[in-house]
């Protein structure tokens, strides 16, 4: 029995060849699949442009109509007869015609109501005609009312659109299915839809008086025409479309002679690969290739061995490094989120206690921000501008609390809660960053403001406030965030409160841990909610140095 013992001859008969089947299969798949794509593309294009066009030409034929209504407005003679004068200079008219019912006094009652129009076609096939009655007040017939329209002005949007993939474009009578107009010359000998008793435009033609508009796609592998079209709404008429089959499908139809030498020449590669030895290749990306399913799993395990110097080699330090950035990365996210500088979540991932859920009591800087009257001028936004001003405003007062190292804790609604930890280092230097922090936080608010000059200026008020809270991982096992819990925190939500839109307010607590050279605008008492005593607030208008 004939047994292939050789690696080379192994990899070329059990990749070749299903290499080959695949290649084989998935291009016949694939071309029916895009011969389908690309005739529902035309389809949709083609709705599309011709709605377009439909809506243009009801929109030209609307203009004119307007100006014969206009005649039921006039009040006298003169203004009846500036009406028709003002018809006849509009754009498109060719002729514009009254027949009055009695020549000798056509002018002894005025027009007050004009029928719907009627349509007729000249035998010239560069106009079209519209006439109505004129009748008075009593419903006496006065005369009519006569216009020809050029068939190139209503056609301005089908004969300068460059239409997707389009061998003809024509307008037809949705009634009689007559050929009012065409783009193709060698249409001059047709009168009417369906009279060569083509299936494709007899299946059109009872389409258009059942439907307001449809595509329809010839018979066959390969199609000969198809065809879309879309009706008007002021006029008994629909603009239709024609397109080759093969010329829509041309793309995919090219596209089979280079699909088939991209498969031979990637035969081929693949014989030379096998050829130079790239199954060692393989089975060392293999590694890296389970390794990396591992890691998106979240399993990230030993680092993978080096057992070589080239690309390889190269390849699985660089994987390695990846997964250990990746690892660190993953851990900062989850312990500490992702508004916090970088420098600071190292600086804690370095403390024993931050990877564990629960914390420890410290004192620090507790900082609370919230825009003035937001929710009011959010009522009056669109969801998008709504949330594009948010963003706005967190974006320059993320960037501001990072400079000063403060650490994020949530966004709620509006409003930003943040606090600066002394790390084991003295509290009243943390307190004056916080401070500092806050005044370039309303400075920032310029910032926000400038791009906005459509929208009511946005004011923010911000406390600021010393205590002593809990600080670490909030959560569980799975989800945890860094961050602060207590009393101060509930109370310096409470003291933002009394802050004006552009004011920044500290507690006592605060300010008696601030160094000297403090400018304090004004100060003042308030009682807030849960503090039986009213406390000494300050509104903070600068800070030396």
């Amino acid at each position: 029995m004939w047994q292939i013992k050789k690696l080379q001859q192994r990899l070329a008969l059990f990749v070749l060849l299903p290499v080959a089947v695949f290649l084989a299969g998935a291009g016949m798949l694939g071309y029916v699949y895009i011969r389908d794509i690309l005739l529902k593309e035309w389809q949709e294009i083609a709705l599309l442009r011709l709605e377009r066009a439909a809506h243009q030409m009801d929109m030209r034929l609307q203009l004119h109509w307007q100006w014969v209504e206009a005649l039921t407005r006039a009040d006298n003679r003169e203004a009846q007869d500036w009406v028709l004068e003002q018809l006849r200079q509009q754009e498109g008219l060719s002729q514009v015609s009254v027949t009055w019912q009695d020549p000798e006094a056509p002018g002894s009652r005025l027009v007050a109501k004009i029928s719907p129009p009627s349509y007729f076609y000249p035998e010239d096939k560069k106009n079209v005609g519209l006439e109505s009655t004129l009748r008075d007040r009593d419903g006496h017939t006065l005369g009519k009312l006569a216009m020809l329209v050029r068939f190139d002005y209503l056609m301005q949007e089908v004969l300068a659109a460059g239409w997707l993939q389009t061998h003809m474009a024509c307008l037809v009578d949705v009634q009689a299915g007559q050929f009012l107009a065409h783009t193709d010359p060698a249409m001059q000998t047709r009168h009417c839809l369906g009279e060569t008793q083509d299936p494709l435009e007899l299946a059109m033609f009872k389409a258009m008086k059942e439907k307001h508009s449809d595509t329809l796609v010839g018979s066959g592998y390969f199609p000969g025409e198809v065809v879309g079209f879309y009706r008007l709404h002021t006029a008994p008429w629909a603009i239709m479309l024609h397109a080759q089959g093969r010329q829509i499908l041309a793309p995919i139809l090219n596209f089979r002679f280079y699909y088939l030498g991209a498969g031979i020449l990637c035969l081929v590669i693949i014989l030379a690969l096998i050829r130079l030895g790239v199954g060692p290749v393989v089975k060392a990306i293999g590694k890296i290739s389970f390794k990396a399913a591992q890691v998106a799993q979240g399993n990230y395990g030993e680092p993978l061995p080096v057992t070589s110097h080239d690309e390889i080699g190269r390849l699985t330090v660089s994987f390695n490094e990846m997964v250990a950035g990746l690892r660190e990365r993953d851990l900062i996210s989850n312990t500490f989120g992702r508004y916090m500088d970088q420098e600071i979540a190292r600086e804690l991932l370095s403390r024993p206690e931050a990877s564990r859920l629960g914390g420890e009591k410290r004192r620090v800087a507790i900082l609370f921000a919230d825009l003035r009257d937001f929710t009011p001028l959010a009522e009056t936004l669109s969801p998008e501008a709504t949330i594009h001003l948010v963003n706005c405003f967190f974006s320059q007062m993320i960037e501001v609390i990072q400079n000063h190292r403060g650490i994020i804790v949530d966004f709620l609604g509006d409003a930003i809660l943040a606090f600066f930890d002394p790390l084991d280092g003295p509290l009243a230097p943390t307190v004056r960053r916080a401070v500092v922090c806050a005044l370039e936080m309303q400075q920032a608010m310029v910032r926000v403001n400038l791009p906005h000059r459509g929208f009511p200026l946005l004011h923010m008020g911000i406390g600021v406030h010393a205590g002593e809270v809990v600080v670490g991982n909030v959560g569980s096992e799975s989800r945890a965030k860094y961050g602060i819990v207590g009393a101060a925190v509930n109370l310096t939500h409470r003291l933002q409160a009394q802050a004006h839109g552009g004011e920044v307010v500290i507690s006592d607590a605060a300010y008696r841990l601030m160094p000297p050279g403090l400018a304090v605008q004004r100060t003042f008492h308030a009682h807030l909610k849960g503090i039986q005593e009213p406390m000494t607030l300050y509104v903070v208008q600068g800070v030396a140095g």
